[in-house]
Order: structure tokens, then sequence, then C-alpha cells
């Protein structure tokens, strides 16, 4: 496929990407999103707090990308974040991209469902992908000093670039359904948390967490961050959030255990999460 063709076809899956999920995410909020350039923006949503889904396009050695991030209001559904990528130079080109869930309270269910719809994306690739996929993505979001996981992490894949007179097709067409399962891996456990009710403790807790999403994105994050449009990747932070040096939460509650839900585990193939 000559370059000219195959840069018009990932504008066109960039921006259908993100028209399609700023719809979903406007019916399932009940909200509307404002534009700042490229960049899609709702703020104090009925659902999310803040959620932006972002599209960027430079020219000058080709590159494409959509990045959502999305805050929710209630501290019991988890944030979410996912970037999809493209760059070409001469006649090499990959694709990459990211997902990734970030809970401030553990609900198997929602972490066995997040992950099945992500390995069933993979394996439509190659049955050996998802677990390299996912291994990947725990392996890069974490919060090394503190020997922590950010979140429950996802899949993470970088430089696909499938081999054949096919492979730009196959590589292009795994990335567009990559964007397309963000929907129904995430959006059934919003529905399914959005209206548990919570109080003071909770907020509390949840903006504890979200400091932990600043930190990673402004200190591990920061030659990304410096890359990326800056304006973007401001506009992505969570509204609000809190930081307490030596915090410890209270043994045996719910927000204690978060900590043994984030260590990395093969959820995909879990089968008690359907009790909660």
């Amino acid at each position: 496929m000559p370059s000219g063709d195959r840069r018009d076809a990932v504008k066109a899956i960039v921006s259908a990407g993100q028209r399609e999920l700023v719809a979903e995410l406007e019916r399932l909020d009940g909200g509307r999103f404002g534009r700042s350039g490229r960049t899609r923006l709702l703020e104090n949503g009925d659902v999310f707090e803040r959620a932006v889904v972002s599209a960027a396009f430079s020219d000058e050695y080709f590159a494409a990308g959509l990045s959502v991030v999305l805050h929710p209001r209630n501290p019991y559904v988890p944030a979410f974040e996912a970037h999809f990528r493209y760059r070409e130079a001469a006649d090499a080109w990959w694709f990459g991209g990211s997902v990734d869930l970030l809970p401030c309270y553990g609900f198997a269910a929602d972490a066995t469902h997040f992950h099945r719809v992500l390995k069933n994306h993979c394996d439509t690739l190659d049955p050996a992908f998802h677990a390299q996929a996912k291994r990947a993505c725990d392996d890069r979001f974490r919060l090394p000093h503190r020997d922590e996981a950010r979140g429950i992490g996802g899949i993470l894949f970088d430089h696909l670039s499938l081999p054949g007179p096919d492979g730009w097709r196959r590589s292009a067409a795994f990335t567009a359904a990559g964007i397309a399962a963000i929907a129904p891996a995430y959006f059934p456990i919003v529905r399914r948390r959005k209206d548990v009710p919570h109080g003071e403790r909770e907020r509390q807790w949840q903006l504890y967490r979200r400091g932990r999403y600043v930190e990673f994105t402004l200190v591990h994050d920061a030659a990304t961050a410096i890359q990326a449009d800056a304006e973007a990747v401001l506009a992505a932070l969570p509204p609000l959030a809190r930081w307490e040096p030596d915090f410890t939460p209270e043994p045996g509650s719910a927000e204690a255990e978060l900590a043994s839900f984030l260590v990395p585990r093969d959820w995909a193939a879990e089968t008690v999460g359907a009790r909660r």
C-alpha cells in the first residue's frame, strides 16, 4: 500500500475511533464533550468528572495517535486509560497501543471481564500475543520506588509491524479492533458500579489513588509527556487528587485490600469473579 494511502487510512481509524467513543461516552454520561483543537473534553458529568478523548497527527515524520483517559465520579468505578499510535518513516512503519484499568476498590468480576475482553481481542492476532502484551503492561505501569502497580493492567504492545504483503492491513485492523474493544471491556463495569452508594471515606481514598496516577504520569512517564502535546497531557490529569506521606489504610479495610488486588495475576483465567 502506498504511503499516502496508509496515512489516510490511519487518520480515518483515529478519527472514527474518537468520534465513536465520544458518542458512546455521551450516551453513558448524559453530558456533552467540548472541543479544544483535536482534544474532546467532558467535565463534571454525571458519571465522569473528566473524560478526555484526544486525537493527534504529525506530518513532520508521520505519526498519529488516539488517547482516552477517563476519571469517573464514583470511587467504585475504576479509572481507565488507553493509547493507540502509529509511526511511519520512509518505508518503515509500526503500530502500538496500551489499555489498562485503575480501580480504587477491587472487584474480581470487573477484573475478569476486562481482561477476558482484551484476551479475546488479542487472540484474533495470535493465541500467544495476550500473555506477552499483558506482561508488558504489568511491567510498564508500575511505580518502581513504591514497588506498586498503578492499576490491574491490561495490554501493551509496541512496534507491531506484521510481515507479508497483507501485514500492514492486518496490523491496522488489529489496532482498529483494539479501539473498538474499549466499549465492551470498560463500559459494562461503569454501568455496574456508577450508582453504588459511597461517602466521604471512599471519596478521599479515590483522591489518594488519583495521586498515584498523577505521580506516574508526571514522574515516571515524563519522557512520554514531554514528547506529547503538553496541553493534552495536563487536560488528561484528574481534576482533583491528594497526596499524604506515609498514609496507610486501616488494616482489614476494603482500601487495604487493594494492595493485594493490584498484584499481577492471570485475570482472564479466573472463574471466581462472577460472584462479585
